[in-house]
């Protein structure tokens, strides 16, 4: 189908429903799942074994922050330089290559032999991390219609549920018999979704359309490439995903060590919890995705932070386990939910020509702040201890978010897209 024709098709579907509108896009919205689906699982695969991969390499837990710092320089070098990427060269494109890229070095991290070269390879991880979802979330929003928007950015974000409780029920079984190593050899994996997302899955319309008009087709004059310009909407975007971020490694980051190291709990017993906040996840971003369709955005923000901060002690400090797993539900169902609303409401923040890289410049610097946090946890935590130093951070930048989510700029640049 051509970029021209996509409008006048998108017009006979405007009247179903947000999900029943998404069937004939579910290739793309598939991909997407899929890609931070596996992103999720490589990534988590490093969390849950910061206790292991400590021991072996003889270093402090506060050291192993290194290496969650560098994967999130990774992340911001991916998403800003995928995004570019993706703008120049089309979202599908660089969406493959970075679907590629993280599956190599997950799979190198299980051949890392100290911690230098595991800074090494979760650098050049990251980078794939980042970039994948930099063009898989551009593609998402620009080939689905408006009305779907939110209910697609809830099933792509969905995938990182499922792939951390993969990676949780994997830990599970071969922590006690087998190596740490042996997780990241599954992240060879994604070699697979490459297959799928060269052969299945079309380019976005926006993007070629955009093409189109750089050519001078259709009796068009050529018109020159645009810059990125920081409004104030790029603005709120980058800010507000910086605190985001912070505040969910603040949360989950150290998550797995503190069951571990504070409560004491076998890799069999982490499974639970963690599967506890998996399942609050997914349902609370499939919840926060209707809700948005629904309310907008911001009253699900506001409403997330408010669950977040009364949850966050029980979450990590009680001493029953009945309240960990309870807290645990909540917890996904608010701190993970509001995540599924982060590709539509990056994506309205930024004109076709460069939402790309405003996505990943914003993502990016997220990164940053969600590695700031995986280092200032543990180091704080030294005398605070793990739990009450997490605590303290997550209550700081929700207030932050709220208030950055709650300065909504007049004016949303891409909150209509050429398609329609």
């Amino acid at each position: 189908m051509s970029a021209s024709a996509r409008p006048s098709y998108v017009s006979q579907i405007l009247t179903y429903p947000p999900l029943v509108a998404l069937k004939p896009y579910w290739r793309v919205t598939v991909a997407a799942f899929l890609g931070w689906f596996l992103d999720a699982f490589d990534q988590t695969a490093l969390l849950l074994t910061l206790p292991d991969i400590s021991h072996d390499f003889g270093v402090t837990i506060s050291a192993m922050g290194t290496v969650l710092l560098a994967q999130s320089l990774g992340r911001a070098v991916g998403n800003t330089g995928w995004g570019w990427l993706a703008d120049r060269y089309g979202r599908r494109l660089a969406f493959l290559m970075g679907v590629l890229w993280f599956g190599i070095f997950s799979a190198a991290t299980g051949m890392s032999n100290g911690l230098i070269s595991l800074i090494v390879i979760q650098f050049l991880f990251g980078i794939g991390f980042g970039g994948e979802w930099t063009a898989s979330a551009a593609l998402l929003m620009e080939s689905v219609p408006g009305k779907s928007r939110a209910m697609a950015s809830a099933i792509m974000m969905s995938g990182y549920e499922l792939g951390f409780l993969a990676a949780t029920a994997a830990q599970a079984l071969i922590l006690p018999h087998y190596s740490w190593r042996l997780l990241f050899f599954i992240g060879l994996a994604p070699a697979l979704l490459a297959l799928f997302i060269r052969w299945g899955v079309k380019e976005s319309p926006v993007w070629l359309l955009k093409q189109e008009q750089l050519r001078g087709t259709n009796g068009a004059p050529p018109a020159a490439k645009a810059k990125f310009v920081l409004t104030l909407a790029a603005i709120q975007a980058i800010a507000l995903m910086s605190f985001l971020e912070f505040q969910k490694a603040a949360i989950y980051s150290l998550y797995p060590t503190i069951l571990r190291n504070v409560h004491h709990l076998t890799p069999a017993l982490v499974f639970w919890p963690i599967g506890c906040f998996c399942i609050g996840s997914l349902v609370g971003k499939l919840s926060c995705g209707a809700l948005a369709s629904r309310f907008g955005d911001l009253r699900v923000i506001i409403g997330t932070l408010i669950v977040v901060v009364l949850t966050i002690y029980p979450f990590l400090s009680s001493n029953s386990y009945p309240i960990l797993l309870l807290s645990a539900v909540i917890m996904g169902l608010a701190a993970s939910g509001v995540f599924a609303l982060v590709p539509h409401y990056l994506a309205k923040r930024f004109p076709s020509d460069t939402r790309s890289f405003g996505m990943g410049l914003s993502y990016a610097i997220g990164s940053l702040g969600q590695g700031l946090a995986g280092k200032l946890v543990p180091v704080c935590g030294r005398n605070l201890g793990l739990p009450l130093s997490a605590q303290i951070f997550v209550v700081a930048s929700s207030v932050v978010v709220g208030l950055i989510a709650w300065a909504e700029p007049d004016e949303l640049p891409g909150e209509t897209m050429e398609t329609e």
